[in-house]
C-alpha cells in the first residue's frame, strides 16, 4: 500500500510519523461485494426486454402477413381495444419469467428483496408494457417477419450495453449516457435494483418510474398511429 500522502505533498512515512486517520471504503448495499447482486436484478430486465419485444413483434407481425390484423381492424373495435387484448397474454408471460427469476434469486443466489413487493410489481407492470408498446411500434413499421425480428435484436442490444446492466452507467461516454436514458431498461434496472438492493420507497423511484409511464405512451400511441396509417 504506498504511503499516505499529507497536504504538504510528502507521504507520513517519509516524516517518520503515522497518519492520523485510516479510509476504509464498505460497501453500503452489497457488502461482500457480490458479482450476483448486480447482475441477478439486472436479469429482470433483459430477459423481459428480449422475449416481450421479440415475440410481440413477430406474432402480431405474423397475423399482419396473415390478413388476421386487417380482419380485426375490420371489426366494431377500436385500435387501443385491440392493442390491449394482444398485450394481456403477454403480461401474464412476463409475470411468469419474473417469478422465475426472482425465486432463483432467492433460492439460488440468496439476493434479497429489501423494498415493497407491491412496488416492484407496478413496476414489472409498466416495463412490460413499455416492451410490448415497442414490439407494436417494430411490426408496424416492418414489412415482413425477418425485419421485424432484425429491428427486435437491433433495439435489444443498446438495452443491455448501455443501460448499466453489463457496465457503470456513470462510466460512461456522455453520448452513451444520454441515449441509455432514453432505454426503458435503464429506468427499470434502476428501480429494480433500488427496489431489491436498497429497499427503496415510491418517492426514491419516482422519477425513474414516470420515465416508464411516459414511454409506455409514447410507444402505444406511435403503435396506434402506425397500425391505422399502415392498415387504411
Amino acid at each position: 500500500m504506498p504511503d499516505k500522502m499529507f497536504a504538504g505533498g510528502g507521504s507520513y512515512a517519509a516524516m517518520g510519523t503515522t497518519a492520523p486517520f485510516d479510509v476504509v471504503v464498505h460497501n453500503l448495499f452489497n457488502p461482500d461485494s457480490l458479482t450476483a447482486f448486480s447482475i441477478v436484478p439486472g436479469l429482470i430486465g433483459v430477459i423481459l426486454t428480449q422475449t416481450m419485444v421479440l415475440i410481440t413483434a413477430l406474432a402480431v407481425m405474423r397475423e399482419v402477413e396473415r390478413g388476421t390484423m386487417e380482419n380485426l381492424m375490420a371489426m366494431p373495435v377500436a385500435p387501443l381495444e385491440i392493442m390491449v387484448g394482444k398485450m394481456l397474454p403477454y403480461v401474464a408471460i412476463g409475470y411468469a419469467q419474473v417469478l422465475l427469476v426472482l425465486v432463483a434469486a432467492n433460492y439460488l443466489f440468496h439476493v434479497p428483496i429489501l423494498g415493497s413487493y407491491v412496488a416492484l410489481i407496478a413496476a414489472v407492470a409498466t416495463f412490460i408494457l413499455a416492451n410490448l408498446g415497442v414490439g407494436f411500434v417494430i411490426s408496424a413499421l416492418s414489412a415482413n417477419a425477418l425485419q421485424a425480428m432484425q429491428a427486435s435484436f437491433f433495439f435489444f442490444l443498446p438495452s443491455v450495453m448501455l443501460t448499466g446492466f453489463m457496465f457503470p452507467f456513470r462510466g460512461m461516454p456522455w453520448w452513451a449516457q444520454w441515449l441509455g436514458e432514453m432505454l426503458p431498461n435503464t429506468h427499470f434496472t434502476r428501480i429494480v435494483r433500488g427496489i431489491m438492493l436498497k429497499g427503496n420507497d415510491w418517492a426514491q423511484i419516482a422519477p425513474d418510474a414516470w420515465a416508464l409511464v411516459a414511454f409506455v405512451a409514447a410507444s402505444i400511441a406511435v403503435a396506434m398511429l402506425s397500425y391505422r396509417r399502415t392498415l387504411d
